[in-house]
């Protein structure tokens, strides 16, 4: 695993423990937890990051804490993930990511993601990789698109974790290979 992953306006490293107060404002901001169950309390956020840094330990990847570059300030996360519920196109590695909305709309998401999709195919030797959200979140649909990842209506499918008829219980999955992209 890389110490790092460089973009031109952002470095995604290792958690560190200043990183917890930060990832606990993120994650109780109901604009960034507009397509989540719900905000997270202090807990949880350090629970994530926990579970983060285990992730990173058994898989050798992970998603990455997100910070500018040009000042350190630590924005939220951009990584890999290996889901664990069942669902038709697991086993996979999702590629994500979790932004404070002061940096949204800026194409440092997708700048990140770009990267760690690279590191993914390039690096780990990937085939493919998978992102999924609510039909209506349409900022990650955009990053996802931007990315070269492409939906199939039939892919889509109802999150196992959602109680059935739940709001958020809907989700479409977008995908990209490694042929895609391997000689850009």
């Amino acid at each position: 695993m890389p110490a790092q992953l460089t973009t031109p306006r952002l470095t995604l490293r290792p958690w560190r423990d200043s990183d917890r107060l930060p990832f606990q404002a993120i994650n109780a901001d109901p604009r960034v937890m507009e397509f989540y169950p719900s905000t997270l309390t202090p807990q949880e956020s350090d629970a994530l990051i926990d579970r983060i840094n285990l992730h990173f330990e058994l898989h050798g990847h992970g998603p990455y804490a997100a910070e500018l570059t040009e000042t350190g300030a630590f924005i939220g996360y951009i990584g890999l993930y290996t889901p664990t519920f069942e669902a038709p196109f697991m086993p996979a590695v999702e590629i994500a990511w979790r932004l404070a909305a002061d940096h949204w709309g800026r194409g440092l998401a997708t700048e990140g993601a770009r990267a760690v999709l690279h590191h993914a195919f390039r690096s780990l030797n990937l085939a493919h990789l998978v992102s999924f959200t609510v039909p209506a979140n349409q900022r990650s649909r955009r990053v996802m698109e931007k990315l070269g990842m492409f939906h199939d209506p039939a892919d889509d499918f109802d999150h196992p974790r959602m109680t059935p008829g739940h709001a958020l219980q809907r989700h479409v999955l977008y995908r990209i290979n490694r042929d895609d992209v391997v000689n850009e």
